[in-house]
């Protein structure tokens, strides 16, 4: 489904878009957003990733650029075997995979909208890893999970972070977004537009890593 650029999808069609999540081609994921927040999205691209609007909010624009960088992340681990996922940059010292970068990011969605803007951490794995013994735990274990269970986790950390933005946001966008929250221990305080804003440019750096991976697997390229 391709929505006019100039017209935003209803309500109705992007559930029926996000109701069909897991079903697609490896080509064309589903996107991974509720319906139309905070009027963050124009329609969705022929990659089903939701564009960003040109004129939306404070919080609709960063929603918008969120959604689709999360998407374009899906689309460059939708459909790879476990090998696949494991496979790191031919010729380079680097470990880095595309099975850990999700690993990673499930990590990341979990660290700085459960741990930080919600303050109230419960989900396994993450509460009972070790990371005094391993602070990397989270890209060096994904070499033990399957594809199927690293997609799994990597999505339902969307999910809850989704859900916690929405609750945060409420009635009051503005105040929402300026709110302080304890982050890295109490060491300093963040609002949730600098959580918003640092996860933009989080998924935008990775992404750059996964079109590298993701062209050497298998020669797939685009934007």
């Amino acid at each position: 489904m391709t929505t006019p650029q100039n017209q935003a999808p209803s309500d109705a069609e992007a559930s029926a878009v996000v109701g069909n999540e897991g079903q697609g081609s490896s080509d064309q994921p589903a996107p991974l957003v509720p319906a139309v927040p905070h009027g963050a999205f124009l329609g969705f691209d022929e990659h089903g990733r939701p564009e960003p609007a040109v004129a939306a909010g404070e919080a609709g624009t960063l929603l918008g650029f969120l959604e689709f960088q999360r998407a374009t992340f899906r689309w460059r681990t939708q459909g790879l075997t476990d090998e696949q996922l494991r496979r790191t940059v031919d010729g380079h010292a680097s470990t880095m995979s595309l099975g850990g970068m999700l690993k990673h990011l499930a990590f990341v969605e979990f660290f700085w909208f459960e741990v930080t803007a919600l303050g109230r951490p419960t989900t396994q794995p993450w509460v009972d890893v070790d990371w005094d013994a391993d602070p990397d735990w989270d890209w060096h274990s994904a070499d033990q999970d399957g594809a199927d269970e690293l997609r799994a986790l990597w999505e339902e950390s969307v999910a809850k972070s989704q859900a916690i933005v929405t609750d945060l946001l409420g009635d009051d966008e503005a105040a929402a977004l300026a709110r302080t929250h304890p982050a890295w221990g109490g060491a300093q305080d963040v609002s949730l537009r600098w959580i918003l804003t640092h996860m933009i440019k989080e998924y935008a750096r990775h992404n750059g890593h996964a079109d590298l991976l993701r062209e050497q697997i298998d020669g797939q390229t685009g934007e």
